[in-house]
């Protein structure tokens, strides 16, 4: 997955509702156009992943339906 070197505006993260309570687990997502920007909200300032809209409702979906636990 390319790395985002894309500039997005710190209004438009949105935090997981399943991020850990306790500050460890936090994943953050902003959409942009076709594109999803995600990044650990821990260490925002660092280089995150920019993937395809698709996949992200894929990943979405299939964490919904429990395929990974």
């Amino acid at each position: 997955m390319p790395r985002t070197d894309i500039e997005v505006p710190d209004s438009a993260w949105i935090k997981s509702s399943y991020s850990g309570g306790n500050e460890t687990e936090c994943v953050e997502a902003a959409f942009i156009a076709s594109s999803t920007a995600i990044r650990d909200s821990k260490r925002p300032h660092r280089d995150g992943l920019l993937v395809h809209s698709t996949a992200w409702t894929g990943f979405i979906s299939a964490v919904r339906a429990g395929q990974f636990g």
